[in-house]
């Protein structure tokens, strides 16, 4: 009996020598954390749950924290995602997707001969869709919010005036877009300015906007003076967007996709935003495959997620669009018989052609630049969410009077069905341009359960490539065992069906596995690519802990108490 007892206690202990104790490496606080682009919109998000707000009164805090100290993103001229769980486990979302103008039209962005016109969908005033940030925020705040709104903005409206520091990244950033917004907004332009590090930019026009908002609540934005300078900015512009437009805009509460890993429940977005049915497809088709064995980032690793992204991403293009104006087959997508089928034809003997794979067949059914926070309160209320102008500094049109950069995300729409947009990515009939439609995303913000309890809040920038980031981060600390620091650190790589290629980070993999998989027929594009995520995310750690992991690649910041 003693022998027994003896080997059994061997036996555990080998078992538990041979699993990864996850160390933290990210900042590691007992109560709140939020991580996001930049420290002074963490911080802020930060101080205001310290004054007794929550994970939503944070939400709208950082996020026009963020259209402050982050203007190539954080906006309040764009729109976004937001997913949430509250501490007792009920899920949610909500939808504050930019909308086309009403007179908007399908072959807007298409000349005489109906090829589309270069730049017109990017960089001019038809570019923009009508904001849905503000909306989004006083939404939240509406259901959940704990704060007065005028407390929420205080601390914003102070770092307007007071300035942000610019850092080496920021310096880059707009040096990189210097020519393309001194052209569109003139020599006399905030942005137009020659800015290094260490210098202070300060946000006048921004805090007046604000101060404005306090006071009168949504409406100033969308029917205020507010409303009337940004249209009238906008008709000088050349621009399309009206009044009306800006009056009958509505953020819309949404039932998101929520599915199952093998013992992980996920929460993530749903149309308008591929994210959520893109995220559940590919991971339904890598479930069956032992990828901690295959080992991270190894060659049979890489094969099993490139060859579900590839269908996915095929499906996404084909199928998808916004759910008040086109029948989406969700249901059928996320069959897991359909599913089986889609990967029935992999082989780890050779690489698929996007060629040969296209759209799943479903009987019956016819068919760039942005930001990440994540956000846990004390109490456990948890959001996660991703905002956009879509391209850096969206259309570059920078309004002077009121602070802000308009977005470029009528160039989410399939301008013509086929043709690649910004991001590389094709579209059809569901993701055509019609008035009040909201475009098609991949913003993915996304949060993991695991036993019923909060486990992680996760998403990311990268336009096409969000997705695929979320995904990683995910099997980083779930099956290969890593801190929430390491996972958002770790290199990554990127497929989405077309073009018919495998993108890797630069210098960051194993030059064996390359060469393995150029051997069964991948082509590996390892050149610099601009966006290949800024994940911001909070992994719950086993003793209630929170860990943060903000994103080496830029400024991003976790901060918290």
């Amino acid at each position: 009996m003693k022998k027994t007892i003896l080997l059994l206690s061997l036996l555990v202990l080998s078992c538990k020598s041979n699993e990864k104790l996850l160390v933290p490496t990210g900042l590691v606080t007992n109560k709140a954390m939020v991580v996001s682009a930049r420290s002074e919109a963490s911080e802020i998000g930060v101080a205001i749950m310290k004054k007794g707000g929550n994970a939503f009164d944070a939400m709208v805090a950082t996020e026009l924290a963020l259209a402050v100290s982050y203007p190539q993103a954080g906006n309040i001229g764009g729109g976004g995602f937001m997913v949430f769980r509250k501490a007792n486990g009920d899920t949610g979302a909500l939808d504050y997707r930019e909308k086309a103008p009403l007179a908007a039209t399908k072959d807007m962005f298409l000349d005489q001969n109906g090829n589309v016109i270069p730049g017109k969908s990017t960089a001019t005033a038809f570019a923009s869709g009508v904001p849905g940030t503000l909306a989004g925020m006083f939404a939240v705040h509406k259901k959940f919010g704990s704060l007065p709104i005028n407390k929420i903005l205080e601390p914003v409206i102070a770092l307007a005036k007071k300035g942000v520091v610019v850092t080496e990244n920021q310096e880059k950033s707009l040096s990189t877009y210097r020519e393309v917004l001194l052209k569109e907004n003139g020599p006399n332009s905030l942005f137009s300015k020659v800015y290094k590090v260490g210098d202070t930019i300060k946000y006048p026009a921004l805090a007046a906007t604000l101060e404005r908002i306090a006071t009168n609540g949504r409406s100033e934005f969308y029917n205020g003076e507010t409303a009337q300078k940004l249209i009238s900015f906008l008709k000088g512009k050349g621009g399309s967007m009206t009044l009306e437009d800006l009056e009958k805009y509505d953020s819309k509460w949404r039932t998101p996709i929520t599915f199952s890993y093998k013992d992980l429940e996920i929460t993530s977005m749903s149309p308008p935003s591929s994210g959520g049915i893109c995220l559940d497809q590919i991971m339904k088709m890598i479930e069956p495959f032992d990828l901690s064995t295959f080992g991270h980032n190894g060659t049979k690793s890489i094969q099993v997620i490139t060859e579900a992204e590839r269908r996915a991403y095929a499906d996404r293009n084909s199928f998808l669009g916004d759910p008040d104006f086109v029948k989406l087959p969700v249901k059928e997508l996320l069959d897991s018989i359909y599913i089986q089928k889609r990967m029935s034809n992999f082989s780890f003997d050779k690489a698929s052609k996007s060629s040969d794979i296209g759209k799943g067949k479903i009987p019956g059914y016819e068919s760039k630049e942005t930001t990440h926070y994540s956000i846990v309160d004390a109490d456990g209320n948890a959001v996660s969410v991703t905002t956009t102008l879509n391209d850096h500094y969206g259309s570059k049109i920078y309004c002077d009077e009121l602070g802000f950069f308009l977005n470029n995300q009528m160039d989410d729409f399939s301008a013509k069905p086929g043709v690649p947009n910004l991001y590389g990515l094709t579209g059809t009939e569901a993701n055509s341009i019609a008035p009040g439609k909201r475009m098609l995303s991949s913003m993915t913000p996304t949060i993991v359960e695991k036993g019923k309890k909060l486990f992680m809040v996760v998403g990311t920038p990268g336009g096409s490539t969000i997705i695929t980031s979320v995904l990683q981060t995910i099997l980083n600390v779930y099956e290969y065992k890593m801190s929430m620091q390491e996972a958002v650190n770790a290199p990554r790589f990127h497929h989405q069906w077309l073009p018919d290629e495998i993108t890797f980070e630069p210098n960051s993999f194993d030059k064996k596995t390359l060469e393995e998989l150029k051997n069964k027929g991948y082509k590996i594009n390892e050149n610099n690519k601009e966006i290949i995520g800024q994940v911001d995310a909070i992994l719950i750690l086993s003793d209630g802990k929170l860990e943060g992991g903000a994103d080496k690649r830029a400024d991003n910041s976790a901060k918290g108490f």
